[in-house]
């Protein structure tokens, strides 16, 4: 049997996907940016794929700008945002936390001379709504936070943020990483007063290399992306349309029935908690490891687990050769050879442990029977590891 717990890296496209994507390349393959009746078609789609992300959204379908994917929406949100507002100040804000896709981006304006504060979190990965507002001031131009924690699931209070950012700075831009959040989430930017969003396509059974950026129309941001001015002139380079209509079918899907959807990730979830800590010399990460007064804290498709006295990687190896497959933290730099998980260093999960942390990610199709298949491999890999490592 095989059991894919890594969602959170990737997800196995919806046959509805690869249908759209295949028509799109094979027979209505026009460039949109033709005028005749094949680029009509093309733009057809880009059309189509706009309308049913922003109805997810409740936004305009013209707030929503198609991007290579999540890498591209965050550095676009954060380097266009603080290039078109630098004259109202240079202070931007941020957590400790944030994927690579928007730390490395900040620490590129940093070296063109933007001030940067970055927020600490709590032992759960949380930030502190008193750290935000103090942070806060009136060079503040920017502030950039995700909605879930790629590595453990930890939700962020992005709707609180919000409030807190616009009613001491309304000028202040808002951008939410909702990579991991997008699916899993109902998210409403402007009730919730989010400027700016990033959306990764292949996160939600959608196609690979592409992604959105939710751009409220009132907010000023710079294009990153020069040349032929594709999508009004925001960001140039031949529309990509397998992408897009991919995207946008994965979108609809993914929030038609979603209470059924959700439902079924927090069952599964809680089961998988269940055994998973009765294994001997477990602990939880992030918010999962909270009292929940009977409800599961967290991301629901989302458990950081910790295996004392196993190597993260040996166990990544041992459960692939019986084909589970996991990852030992962020995917986009688990295949580096980095030290350890800069997120953990953050929530101080305590020495030994820091090479003992795994990530279990699950989607809307992943089954009970595999929850139950990985949970039995690891009651019998764990303690051979274990024994195998202390001598």
């Amino acid at each position: 049997m095989e059991a894919y717990l890594d969602n959170s890296a990737t997800t196995r496209c919806l046959e509805s996907v690869k249908e759209i994507v295949v028509k799109t390349m094979m027979e209505d393959f026009g460039n949109p940016s033709s005028r005749h009746q094949k680029g009509v078609e093309a733009e057809r789609y880009l059309r189509a794929a706009r309308e049913k992300i922003a109805a997810t959204l409740k936004v305009n379908e013209k707030e929503i700008y198609f991007t290579s994917g999540g890498t591209e929406s965050n550095n676009w949100a954060l380097m266009g945002a603080a290039l078109a507002n630098r004259r109202s100040g240079n202070h931007i804000i941020t957590t400790s936390v944030e994927h690579a896709a928007v730390l490395q981006p900040v620490h590129f304006l940093e070296e063109m001379g933007f001030r940067v504060t970055y927020l600490p979190v709590n032992e759960y990965g949380e930030i502190s709504l008193d750290d935000l507002r103090k942070a806060l001031c009136e060079e503040t131009i920017l502030v950039s936070m995700m909605y879930v924690n790629n590595e453990l699931g930890t939700v962020e209070p992005v709707e609180e943020a919000a409030r807190i950012i616009k009613e001491k700075n309304p000028g202040t831009l808002f951008h939410v990483d909702a990579i991991q959040a997008y699916g899993k989430f109902r998210i409403r930017p402007k009730k919730m007063g989010i400027d700016l969003m990033s959306v990764s396509g292949h996160k939600i059974h959608g196609p690979k290399g592409i992604g959105f950026l939710y751009v409220n129309e009132k907010a000023k941001i710079r294009p990153l992306i020069l040349g032929g001015g594709q999508q009004k002139g925001m960001r140039s380079g031949t529309d990509n349309v397998p992408g897009a209509a991919g995207l946008g079918v994965a979108a609809e899907e993914a929030y038609r029935d979603f209470e059924k959807k959700i439902d079924h990730l927090k069952r599964i979830k809680e089961r998988f908690i269940q055994g998973v800590t009765a294994i001997e010399g477990t602990e939880l990460q992030g918010q999962n490891r909270k009292e929940g007064q009977g409800e599961l804290l967290g991301a629901p498709q989302i458990v950081s687990v910790s295996f004392r006295g196993v190597r993260s990687e040996v166990l990544l190896h041992a459960l692939e050769e019986r084909q589970v497959y996991i990852s030992s933290g962020s995917a986009c730099s688990s295949n580096k050879k980095l030290p350890v998980s800069s997120v953990l260093r953050e929530i101080h999960v305590e020495k030994d442990l820091l090479e003992s942390t795994v990530r279990f990610s699950f989607s809307s199709q992943t089954s009970e029977e595999e929850i139950d298949y990985c949970l039995e491999q690891l009651r019998e890999i764990v303690p051979v590891l274990r024994k195998y490592m202390r001598h």
